[in-house]
């Protein structure tokens, strides 16, 4: 079924149990995948250089890099350097000393998707930049701590808001967390900021993303052309 057609972008999926295990099989996938790229991040790398070890590593698995050719995005990977919030473009710029950068990782196997992603520091970064990078982790700790079932999708960016703003943070707004198994991205969404209006439950079965995207000084973003 198409994405874009499919009634999961209404209504949020209740997975079987064996297609939970499937799912579990593209996360532990994902998973290798992004140890891979995390073993090459260093001084002079460029995030072309992590897009293709991310597109062997998936390949060799028998999976499926499910950002390549998404809505014609270029690549097998996003990398997300300094400023770009998400969905960050691999290119040429070598990374620098001082650099943060994010790799998200997605692969489809099975008829299913995984998403998973975290920030690596390159080289000796300052002081201001450690503490953005822990208190965005710990930030989504805080969320993955509260659920269970029957917790309301909204009451997660409270969770994520409460502790990044307690540290001097701000909480992006225009990207969320999401649905996440035979599509790519799908219902339900969840939000990280508090005060949000998400629809929803969770519910056993439920499969989603929290991935908290913190940034320093205002959480206001541009678009780039690209």
């Amino acid at each position: 079924m198409r994405e874009p057609g499919s009634i999961h972008q209404k209504v949020i999926p209740v997975y079987s149990d064996e297609t939970i295990e499937n799912i579990r099989e593209a996360c532990r996938i994902g998973r290798k995948v992004l140890d891979a790229a995390h073993r090459a991040i260093a001084i002079g790398v460029t995030c072309d250089d992590i897009d293709v070890i991310v597109h062997e590593a998936t390949i060799e698995e028998d999976a499926y890099p499910s950002p390549l050719n998404y809505y014609d995005f270029p690549k097998s990977v996003c990398t997300s350097v300094n400023e770009v919030i998400c969905h960050g473009i691999p290119d040429l710029r070598p990374l620098e000393n001082g650099d943060i950068v994010n790799v998200d990782v997605s692969v489809l196997k099975r008829g299913v998707n995984s998403d998973l992603n975290e920030t690596y520091l390159v080289g000796e970064c300052d002081e201001k930049s450690k503490h953005l990078v822990k208190n965005a982790y710990l930030s989504l700790k805080a969320a993955v701590a509260m659920l269970k079932p029957n917790v309301m999708y909204r009451d997660i960016g409270k969770a994520i808001a409460g502790h990044a703003e307690s540290q001097g943070l701000s909480v992006v707004r225009s990207y969320c967390g999401h649905g996440v198994g035979e599509n790519f991205h799908c219902k339900p969404n969840v939000p990280h900021y508090k005060n949000n209006k998400a629809v929803g439950i969770t519910k056993p079965g439920h499969i989603f993303t929290i991935e908290p995207m913190i940034n320093m000084g205002t959480w206001q973003d541009v678009t780039w052309p690209d």
